[in-house]
């Protein structure tokens, strides 16, 4: 079994995801034939506070399918989730999570779900990395555009390009 750290016939393209329900980080990373990554894309989508529940998971779908339909993805790199002591929103964002989930599969993309610590160990190279270090170490990996960035939209980065590293082909 190759791995895409070897050569590629073709560039492949990771859609990397840090689910949210206010926001979502989102990132495309396409990997060319030589193991070179660049970004494409990336983004902070966000859902207005005062909407209904389900109307802020439509807005999701409707901005992911955009996305897909955008850039073509064929592997999606989301972060598992770990749930914490307000249940209230843990609930929404796996009702999120599920809406995105669904996005691509209904496309066919290959998906692949990382912890947090999974992200950060492959990213810098230590599972209890802080959030400057993951910034840092994701600057060092791929060149991003100048501009202002949300933590959301570093995370989804730092989610595709563990995608990219740990992706096997077939």
């Amino acid at each position: 079994m190759a791995t895409l750290n070897q050569k590629l016939r073709h560039p492949i393209r990771f859609l990397g995801i840090d689910p949210g329900y206010e926001r979502v980080g989102i990132s495309v990373i396409e990997k060319d034939s030589r193991g070179k990554e660049k970004l494409l894309h990336s983004q902070c989508f966000r859902t207005d506070k005062a909407l209904a529940h389900h109307e802020r998971l439509v807005l999701i779908a409707t901005e992911l399918r955009k996305v897909i339909t955008g850039f073509s993805p064929t592997v999606m790199g989301i972060e598992k989730l770990y749930f914490n002591a307000n249940q209230k929103t843990a609930m929404a964002v796996s009702e999120a999570r599920g809406v995105i989930l669904l996005c691509g599969s209904e496309v066919g993309m290959k998906i692949c779900e990382y912890t947090p610590p999974e992200i950060k160990m492959a990213i810098a190279g230590y599972g209890k990395a802080d959030k400057k270090q993951i910034i840092t170490m994701v600057n060092m990996l791929i060149t991003i555009p100048e501009g202002k960035r949300f933590d959301d939209e570093f995370d989804a980065i730092a989610i595709g390009l563990t995608a990219s590293a740990c992706y096997r082909t077939s």
